[in-house]
């Protein structure tokens, strides 16, 4: 029997997106609690393959494929936040947000769709996406250490598209591979501190996934949404919104639109919420959080072990 423990009175949850993944993740999860396991395990029986497997074992080549990454990152962060609400049954969040792919992890959990309606969205979204990205050269790169307003100029000059816009002095190019490289070569000219590729499928959030988005656009069509059940905040427009139809736009609208994370942020200290949980792999948002809006505190939790430094943040005196 789990013991309840209090939490603040608003608590937000932040969900990670394509990149977060690493072998082994939910792994210490699945072989602890049943509420995690049955996630996995309803998700093999969905996709009809063993994402668990690749979650857990790898190899590191496939879990990083679009095909694979995606699903297996909504899955386990579906399986931590079961955990959690095993460990706190009180837990409702007031504010809900995600990077990219995590909006939809964002949404399943503002109960906006069920578990298996999310899941073969994220299938679909990735299918679209590097079907998309199959059919043309492109690429992303991480900038670090430049404004905004550089780096739009930059990619004006190359002949790309700003993707992400996650802190405010770092940014994501993203289009055909030759112009983000050439951005590359500009930003360091410039004096970026880091300009380098990512390990990415394609040129995701850019004006290349269009056929991406209409095949997205198409999958959303025929799912039922409901209105979020809390404060929801999309990329795009960086903004709440509660209408279901709404939400379907904007969510084929991510592919071709930037992340506007540094935004998001700002939308979340405006809510009125300060404490968050990161719910999935990585640590990424985190350290995001702390420099787009330093007064909010972001607690990771993707492992067994960050759940149990959660009881240890809040006992009962």
């Amino acid at each position: 029997m789990v013991e309840f423990m209090p939490l603040p009175e608003k608590i937000g949850f932040l969900f990670p997106g394509q990149g977060a993944q690493y072998v082994g993740m939910g792994a210490d999860l699945y072989a602890r609690y049943s509420s995690a396991s049955r996630i996995f395990d309803d998700a093999d029986r969905i996709l009809g393959y063993a994402l668990s497997r690749i979650c857990f074992e790898g190899p590191e080549e496939k879990l990083t494929q679009t095909l694979y990454a995606q699903p297996a990152i909504y899955v386990t962060s579906m399986a931590v936040l079961e955990v959690l609400r095993e460990f706190f049954p009180t837990l409702k969040p007031a504010f809900a947000a995600g990077l990219s792919l995590g909006e939809f992890s964002a949404l399943a959990a503002a109960g906006t769709f069920d578990f298996q309606h999310g899941l073969e969205l994220v299938r679909k979204r990735a299918e679209a996406m590097e079907f998309a990205a199959g059919r043309t050269a492109g690429t992303m790169a991480s900038v670090i250490g430049l404004s905004q307003d550089a780096c739009e100029s930059i990619v004006r000059e190359a002949g790309c598209e700003l993707a992400n816009l996650n802190a405010p002095d770092q940014f994501v190019f993203s289009g055909a591979t030759e112009a983000v490289e050439r951005a590359c070569q500009y930003a360091e000219a410039k004096g970026a501190k880091r300009a380098i590729r990512l390990k990415v499928g394609g040129a995701f959030h850019s004006s290349l996934m269009r056929e991406a988005k209409d095949s997205l656009e198409k999958a959303l069509s025929e799912v039922p949404l409901t209105s979020p059940a809390v404060c929801f905040v999309p990329n795009v427009t960086a903004e709440p919104v509660s209408q279901a139809e709404e939400i379907k736009k904007l969510l084929a609208l991510q592919l071709t639109r930037p992340v506007q994370w540094i935004r998001t942020m700002s939308a979340a200290k405006v809510s009125g919420t300060d404490f968050f949980l990161e719910i999935g792999p990585g640590k990424v948002l985190k350290g995001l959080a702390k420099r787009c809006e330093p007064s909010l505190r972001v607690e990771p939790c993707g492992s067994c072990d960050d759940i149990f430094k959660l009881q240890t943040l809040f006992v009962s005196p």
